[in-house]
């Protein structure tokens, strides 16, 4: 089957990001490894530019664009948070302009910080709908690139380096715990990893809503529609089905056990993260450091074997 990427993609984009982007170092803890008996190697990505993995799919999407038309006249996408920033960054370093439609109840901080790289931002109604009709009418009316936080096989080639890196890094893993919300992450990460280590097992941290495990199980989206937000304290895991693109990526190569999480276990998780690890983590960030120290993905370890597992923090703001 063809995929919206592949490793080539991947690589590509990390020939265009890498002078621009941290390489995040890998951060290990005594305490966890103590607690799991594994070997757990932690991918922080909340010390990236910007504060979040999004910087990576953001630069190599203008980047991109640059390379196939240089008389763009700007970038707009919507977001509740970190790809406008990482977008309104990117399109800042390429000189264009950049516009952020932003649900009305993002957190102010994260649209201060958009405002912060120079964007322009819209406020629109929290839903999935609004958010994307805003998107496409700006686009048509000033003649602006649309550029999608998850659906777009930039985005999801530039959020596959990670898996370039970790795998340098760490080479012998077994596994790979990483979150989702539209899946321009786990699927970058997952065609990466998948297609550099065929043996490694990639297992998705989810919301209790998002209804993942049951998809994947059946290989079809049962999602409600219209698309809807869940309610949830991870404010980047809200949207509730991943992208066109993402699914099928999704579908045939995570594993289909995930690891599905209650708001206390992600706000335990960013706890143990300040005060054992000395990690600024939001949320979202949170929720893998939260599944990795949980009973299920303990079964789930014992299960396949598992002894050196690695762990996506994917942002701190």
């Amino acid at each position: 089957m063809s995929y919206a990427i592949d490793l080539a993609a991947v690589r590509s984009a990390h020939e265009r990001i890498q002078r621009l982007i941290h390489r995040t170092a890998i951060a290990t803890s005594q305490t966890v490894n103590q607690r799991t008996g594994l070997e757990v190697f932690f991918k922080p990505e909340n010390t990236q530019k910007t504060g979040a993995f999004k910087i990576r799919g953001a630069l190599n999407a203008v980047l991109h664009l640059q390379e196939t038309n240089p008389d763009c006249k700007g970038v707009v996408t919507h977001s509740s948070g970190n790809h406008g920033q990482a977008l309104s960054c990117a399109a800042q370093r390429g000189g264009m302009s950049c516009t952020v439609v932003v649900p009305e109840n993002a957190p102010a901080v994260k649209a201060a910080a958009i405002k912060g790289y120079g964007a322009e931002v819209v406020y629109c109604k929290a839903t999935p709908q609004s958010r994307q009709e805003t998107c496409d009418e700006l686009a048509a009316k000033r003649g602006l690139t649309a550029i999608p936080s998850y659906d777009h096989p930039d985005v999801m080639a530039g959020q596959g380096t990670i898996s370039l890196e970790l795998l340098d890094q760490v080479p012998d893993l077994d596994a790979i715990l990483v979150p989702i919300s539209g899946g321009g992450l786990a699927s970058g990460v997952i065609m990466a990893a998948k297609s550099i280590r065929p043996s490694i097992k990639v297992f998705i941290v989810e919301p209790k809503e998002k209804m993942l495990e049951e998809c994947l199980r059946s290989g079809e989206r049962l999602w409600p529609n219209p698309p809807r937000m869940m309610n949830t304290i991870a404010d980047g895991m809200r949207l509730q089905q991943p992208g066109l693109l993402t699914w099928p990526i999704l579908r045939d190569m995570a594993e289909k056990s995930t690891i599905a999480l209650e708001d206390e276990e992600i706000v335990a998780g960013m706890k143990f993260a300040f005060e054992r690890m000395k990690l600024v983590v939001e949320p979202s960030g949170a929720s893998t450091v939260a599944a990795v120290l949980s009973d299920r993905f303990q079964a789930l370890a014992k299960e396949h074997g598992l002894k050196r597992v690695a762990v996506i923090i994917s942002g701190g703001n």
